[in-house]
């Protein structure tokens, strides 16, 4: 190659080098949109918050190693409801929670007859 193809090869490279690094180089805070359509999602986490960053919904991995896990808040962001799975099990549990985050109800396969669906 010679020295005037390198002055254009090596420009353009690095320019494409650059855009392509740009989608991750920029903060997910300056990526904002109203709406989004999309036939598969694929993602680690997902949170649903209000304006003032106070969280709704939040679905992501169980603390602790489990599994999925969907956690439901009340208006001030305390969690009232969760869905998921324990890090030592495959058994499918709902947590009911108290206005301090106490367990106050806990519903799990153990309360299903092998009969049930």
């Amino acid at each position: 190659m010679s020295p005037r193809e390198r002055w254009t090869v090596y420009p353009l490279l690095f320019l494409a080098i650059g855009l392509a690094v740009r989608s991750v180089a920029v903060p997910p805070e300056r990526l904002q949109v109203e709406e989004l359509e999309a036939v598969r999602i694929v993602c680690g986490e997902i949170v649903v918050s209000v304006d003032d960053e106070t969280k709704l919904v939040h679905i992501g991995r169980m603390k602790g190693g489990g599994g999925g896990r969907v956690e439901i808040s009340d208006r001030e962001g305390h969690v009232a409801v969760a869905i998921g799975t324990p890090a030592d099990g495959r058994e499918g549990t709902i947590e009911f929670f108290d206005a301090e985050g106490e367990t106050t109800g806990l519903l799990d396969a153990s309360l299903l007859s092998p009969s049930d669906p």
